[in-house]
Order: C-alpha cells, then structure tokens, then sequence
C-alpha cells in the first residue's frame, strides 16, 4: 500500500528555518505533481507550493521568495525549504500526491498524514 510519510515539522523562532520531506513508499512507477499543503487552526488548508514531475514550481504569494520546493524523482520524495519563517506560517503542514501510479493501483489524489509546524515570536 501507497503512504505519504512528512517529516521535518517542529518548534522553530521567528527569522528561522525548517526542511520538510515527504516520502512516498511503495511500488511507484511515478508521482505527476507533488505538492505542500497547510492548515492554521480555524483555516481552510491551503496550497503552499506544488511541483510537477518535470520540475515547474508554483508558489504561494506569501511564501514566494521564502520557501523553496523540490524533488527527487528516484526517491519519489519532494521537500520544502521554509526559511524566514513567521508565527503566520504556523499550520500542520501536509503532502499531496496528483497522479500517483503504483505497481497494483492508481492513486488521483493522495495525502500524508501532516505534520506541525510551530513558530515563536
């Protein structure tokens, strides 16, 4: 069976840093776009960054400029670089995976399970 695996959240300070990855296990034969997702509480989740299999990157308005998504295709992993980070990019922070083919199933849509991110002022 397919999962997404985060990891990389934590408890950061305002002006700091955090790299999440997002692992896809499994029999994968390819991911299309991979994507990060967020959720503050009482917020609708929110795309962040997302990224095609070719590498084309699209980015949030908040976020441009500050986190930097990325993939490794023979891993089936992507990442996201957040850096100058505010108390504002608090959220649980999710993966999303579009077009998913395994060895036995297709995936349209898959999610990770979340992971936090806390930032102090």
């Amino acid at each position: 069976q397919v999962q997404l695996v985060e990891s990389g959240g934590g408890l950061v300070q305002a002006g700091g840093s955090l790299r999440l990855s997002c692992a896809a296990s499994g029999s994968i034969f390819s991911i299309n776009t991979m994507g990060w997702y967020r959720q503050a509480p009482g917020k609708q989740r929110e795309l962040v960054a997302s990224i095609t299999s070719g590498g084309s990157a699209n980015y949030e308005d908040s976020v441009k400029g500050r986190f930097t998504i990325s993939r490794d295709n023979t891993k089936n992993t992507a990442y996201l670089q957040m850096n100058s980070l505010t108390p504002e990019d608090t959220a649980v922070y999710y993966c999303r995976a579009d077009s998913l083919q395994s060895a036995y199933y297709y995936y349209s849509l898959l999610w990770g399970q979340g992971t936090q991110v806390t930032v102090s002022s």
